[in-house]
């Protein structure tokens, strides 16, 4: 059995700036999405878990703290 040689890549023409901005953008996009998700939780009555030092704990609707309104996030 031969094998085939593996497709060549183009090289990366991201630098460091531009991945580190795209990282930014992943990370607020992640966290944006979290938050949602928690507050969609909080609003449907529903509860959610969390880690809180080091142990998993469940939080009721009316545990979870109101998401902030976008005039208070800085």
């Amino acid at each position: 059995m031969t094998s085939t040689p593996s497709p060549k890549l183009p090289p990366n023409e991201m630098s460091e700036p531009t991945l580190s901005e795209l990282h930014q953008k992943i990370d607020a996009g992640v966290r944006a999405a979290v938050a949602e998700a928690i507050e969609r939780h909080r609003r449907l009555g529903e509860s959610i878990s969390i880690l809180k030092d080091g142990q998993i704990v469940t939080l009721t609707a009316d545990q979870i703290p109101q998401k902030p309104a976008k005039s208070q996030i800085k």
